[in-house]
């Protein structure tokens, strides 16, 4: 079999290295592109990929959430929750967005007020789960009294009005099944809500390693 050379022409047989006439090379690597699905970027570097987190870009796809940080981050704001919760509404709602800052600290980013909503819930079921474990224990012991009398006993010393008939029942509903139920509602609620907020208000800040 014979070829024609490249550069001038010659014909020459096959396996030559070289052409007779101008001595051109005549044996040419064919190197392989790159797979269309791999290569996102310049020289062939995935989309997102950076030197200083190689792993920003393909951990953090803005619809999905890594299981075991977001469960570590709901588990902090929980505990924490269960002091802040004291403060109506706004301290289930700061549950929430703490859950949002804790996933954010392991250098994941919360793209979307879904997922941040998602983050706020879980915190919010903490914080019922630790609360359950305590009241569930006192309606099975009919304790329910003495604990509603140590509660207004505090919130007297703390500067509460406990004279209103209405805060006594409100925190004997606490003790209750049916106050249980509002409660575990009332956290994931808020939780979702505060989760929500902040991811949409730390969205276009770079997440911390």
């Amino acid at each position: 079999m014979e070829h024609p050379c490249q550069q001038c022409g010659t014909t020459i047989e096959d396996g030559r290295p070289f052409c007779p006439q101008c001595r051109a090379p005549q044996i040419h690597v064919r190197v392989a592109e790159p797979e269309a699905g791999v290569a996102g970027g310049p020289d062939g570097v995935p989309d997102g990929f950076s030197p200083e987190n190689p792993q920003a870009g393909l951990l953090d796809h803005p619809d999905t959430i890594n299981g075991k940080i977001a469960v570590r981050a709901a588990l902090k704001a929980g505990v924490l929750g269960m002091f802040i919760g004291i403060i109506p509404v706004l301290g289930m709602m700061l549950t929430g967005a703490l859950a949002v800052y804790f996933y954010r600290r392991k250098g994941r980013s919360v793209r979307t007020a879904v997922l941040g909503a998602r983050l706020g819930a879980a915190a919010g079921v903490v914080v019922f789960g630790i609360n359950a474990l305590a009241t569930i224990p006192i309606i099975m012991l009919h304790a329910q009294q003495q604990c509603v009398d140590e509660i207004v006993e505090l919130a007297r010393k703390g500067g509460f009005d406990t004279t209103a008939p209405q805060f006594q029942t409100s925190i004997h509903s606490l003790f209750t099944p049916s106050g249980l139920a509002a409660f575990f509602i009332f956290a994931v609620v808020l939780g979702s809500v505060g989760g929500a907020l902040a991811s949409l208000l730390l969205r276009s800040d770079k997440p911390r390693i």
